[in-house]
């Protein structure tokens, strides 16, 4: 499993890779790579920064990738997500999941990325013609992380 909280880009076609490169049991690899949008609330955005807390963070993302991990059979998992500051349509985050079968991964991978929109310590904040905005989470992402809630 790789967690990574890093300013630079990643390479997607890399990391696929570093995850198949010593496995043969993988039937399934999913990923979801989420980017800058230039458009938020009716405004265009020119800049997203991204901050946390070192440590923490990655802390927060292991509990999440563990919890994937304990629901569904995964074999092998990365998170890569990206802070300072970055412009519209640059990588902010990939999510892969690797497993023998393919819903195993599909569940696995959308979980791991609704968790992480609500559950890692991370602050956004946007530069639009009209000034700088701190975002709040989004209540279409609280409502995404309560479906996979256990009873």
């Amino acid at each position: 499993m790789k967690i990574a909280v890093q300013s630079e880009d990643f390479d997607l076609n890399f990391e696929l890779a570093r995850m198949r490169e010593s496995r043969q049991d993988i039937g399934a690899l999913v990923s979801f790579v989420g980017l800058v949008r230039d458009l938020n609330e009716g405004e265009t955005v020119s800049q997203l920064t991204l901050e946390h807390y070192p440590g923490m963070t990655e802390k927060a993302l292991q509990a999440i990738v563990a919890d994937a991990a304990s629901r569904w059979a995964v074999l092998d998992a990365t998170v890569v997500h990206r802070v300072g500051s970055l412009q519209a349509s640059e990588q902010i985050v990939l999510v892969a999941v690797a497993s023998a079968h393919r819903d195993q991964a599909f569940k696995a991978c959308e979980f791991i990325m609704d968790y992480l929109k609500t559950q890692a310590p991370f602050w956004k904040k946007e530069l639009t013609a009209s000034g700088e905005r701190w975002l709040d989470d989004k209540d279409s992402d609280h409502d995404a992380q309560k479906r996979w809630q256990l009873p």
